[in-house]
């Protein structure tokens, strides 16, 4: 199993528009930041967790060719608004991409993107998306995926735990404020954990990184990377801060589990 992190930035994105902060000015390729999504694949399969606005960035830059099953986190919009980028992975496995979320997920893309789920001919492009309700583990491309909840504030939304046929385990918690016990179960002692971490301040919807880490301590997972990071954070000087066994992720980077 191989995770690859498409993109580790806040919905803003970093550099943040009109900002001329240290990291928004940094030449540290690794203070540049896309809106948050991985890539896990197996076996030359490959499983996209949500679409950012910058998914077609995010495929060019870090040579994202294939896509066969697609994970979405929740409905808003640095997580749904790619979508309409995948219609070039509908021509390259020729065929419609399975899409699995909770249902007030799907049924908002079903509005906001309506074209993609009908099979009504059009004279335009469009990407052919088939929408599964996940209530419970199921298995894409060789891998057993367990969804857990979040609480991204008052929203529940979903995160994925992913287990290899060799019993490796990722899991992967963007966007929230409370893990809840039964997830924590679910997660715990994974060999990577990516968990959202978005700045010093406290925050009402995402954690803080004072609570990123607290978290990530009780859950003991082998190892932690912190995502959906804001401009706050500058990437060298807060790793030095961190405990040992955990680090910012960053655009492009690759953690192999095998």
């Amino acid at each position: 199993m191989k995770i690859t992190v498409l993109g580790s930035g806040t919905s803003y994105g970093v550099p943040m528009i009109g900002c001329d902060c240290a990291v928004c000015t940094s030449d540290d390729e690794r203070n540049h930041r896309f809106r948050p999504s991985v890539l896990v694949s197996h076996e030359d399969l490959h499983i996209l967790v949500d679409t950012s606005p910058d998914l077609r960035s995010q495929a060019l830059k870090f040579g994202v060719n294939r896509v066969h099953t697609v994970l979405m986190t929740h409905h808003h919009a640095d997580h749904i608004l790619g979508i309409d980028d995948l219609r070039i992975y509908n021509y390259r496995i020729n065929g419609k991409i399975p899409v699995y979320s909770d249902k007030k997920t799907l049924d908002r893309l079903n509005v906001v993107f309506d074209y993609a789920f009908s099979d009504a001919k059009t004279e335009q492009s469009s990407p052919k998306l088939e929408p599964t309700v996940v209530n419970g583990p199921f298995d894409a491309c060789g891998l057993r995926i367990t969804p857990f909840e979040l609480l991204h504030g008052s929203l529940p939304i979903l995160g994925f735990h992913f287990e290899s046929p060799t019993g490796r385990r990722f899991a992967y918690a963007t966007d929230c404020k409370v893990i809840p016990p039964a997830s924590r179960e679910i997660i715990a002692g994974a060999d990577l954990l990516i968990v959202d971490a978005l700045r010093h301040r406290e925050h009402p919807t995402h954690f803080n990184l004072e609570e990123a880490t607290a978290a990530a301590q009780e859950l003991k997972p082998a190892r932690t990377l912190f995502t959906h990071i804001a401009h706050d954070l500058d990437h060298e000087t807060t790793n030095q801060e961190l405990p040992e066994g955990i680090d910012l992720a960053y655009d492009g980077q690759v953690i192999e589990l095998v």
